[in-house]
């Protein structure tokens, strides 16, 4: 796909069609970098989830983990060696 390089006050840009911000994830920002001689744009790194691994810690340590659903076994599970 060829795309013109429009100029924009004091620089230049690209307008980049939608269906290609859609299909790399991108809304409201991008991370922008040089590799090998090419403009790389990719989506921006997600957030890591904090405190998602204490609260689980600390959840396990309450007991509080059990499972809501029971294990359930499928037929001919007890002829099969593990």
């Amino acid at each position: 796909m060829r795309i013109a390089i429009r100029r924009i006050g004091n620089s230049k840009g690209m307008i980049i069609p939608a269906s290609l911000l859609a299909q790399i994830g991108l809304e409201d920002a991008a991370e922008v970098s040089m590799e090998d001689g090419a403009l790389v744009v990719r989506a921006p790194a997600r957030p890591v989830r904090s405190g998602w691994a204490e609260a689980s810690k600390a959840l396990a340590q309450s007991g509080d983990d059990a499972l809501v659903l029971p294990e359930f076994a499928n037929a001919g599970d007890a002829e099969l060696a593990w």
